[in-house]
């Protein structure tokens, strides 16, 4: 199933990024010949991918090598991002030792007639 994932994951990426095989590898330098592109995704292509083609295929389509590295059955390589943890900084859910939110500005009335005409009489 390797060969299927890498096309489907050449295939969805030149459409989200509304390229063709050889404006992604004009992008990316022309490190990778365009012709290995366009077998990688035609609908029975198939193209031998060994390392050095990972990271030169992985500029070309604007993804991490560890994701053409998976599609393609390839064993990844170590990444020092993914040691990078996030977290949301807002709280979502109040609990009750959250301090009391600041009031509100209280905004005036407005008028709909002069609004709608933008001037104040």
């Amino acid at each position: 199933m390797p060969d299927r994932d890498l096309q489907a994951l050449v295939r969805r990426r030149l459409w989200e990024l509304a390229r063709s095989p050889e404006e992604s590898t004009r992008s990316a330098r022309w490190t990778l010949a365009a012709e290995t592109v366009q077998r990688l995704a035609r609908e029975r292509g198939r193209a031998f991918i060994d390392e050095s083609l990972v990271p030169l295929l992985a500029r070309a389509l604007v993804v991490p090598e560890n994701r053409v590295r998976k599609a393609a059955g390839l064993p990844l390589a170590p990444d020092p991002r993914e040691i990078i943890t996030t977290r949301p900084h807002l709280r979502i859910v109040r609990t009750g030792e959250d301090p009391p939110l600041p009031p509100r500005p209280r905004l005036a009335p407005v008028d709909p007639e002069r609004s709608r005409t933008g001037r104040e009489d």
